[in-house]
């Protein structure tokens, strides 16, 4: 082997060294950046686990208001129904059909509304009993005409009511 040759080869010893020396380099800062994001996967990963154990937890919450909601509303629509009766035994001459609604507010206005019809059909019924007079008392009483009776039937009549 000659010289220049020896020198050729040393020179691509030396480049190749020199390759691997930075491929090391590179290997090593990836190694480091490998590091750091797996450090940092790891912290992402804990936050997501905290974040479903949050969501968990809120959605356990939501279902338990949800149920606690269900019974409000069941407790809302016996209270009404309660309400509702004690409104109608309080005014009987308000029929019960007339009388509906889901809140208090809207039993309440029903109310009203059927109140203001049976005040309306009252006032009818007074204006048309006052236009028609009716007698007070008995009518009069009057002996029955006997007049298109024979004599038997006459004498009969008379002889039945002793």
């Amino acid at each position: 082997m000659t010289e220049e040759e020896v020198k050729a080869l040393e020179e691509a010893l030396e480049e190749a060294r020199g390759q691997a020396e930075r491929y090391r380099e590179t290997a090593g800062e990836q190694g480091e950046r490998i590091a750091e994001l797996e450090g940092r996967l790891t912290g992402l990963e804990a936050t997501a686990q905290e974040r479903e154990q949050a969501q968990a937890a809120r959605e356990e919450e939501f279902h338990r208001r949800e149920e606690e909601a269900a019974g409000l509303r069941e407790q809302l629509v016996a209270g009404v129904a309660r309400y509702r009766c004690l409104l109608l035994a309080a005014v009987p001459e308000v029929p019960e059909e007339l009388v509906k609604g889901e809140t208090m507010e809207e039993v309440d206005a029903s109310l009203a509304a059927a109140r203001e019809m049976v005040e309306g059909i009252k006032r009818r019924l007074e204006a048309k009993l006052a236009t028609e007079r009716i007698p007070v008392g008995a009518p009069v009483r009057a002996a029955p005409d006997v007049s298109a009776l024979s004599p038997r039937e006459k004498i009969a009549l008379a002889l039945t009511r002793q």
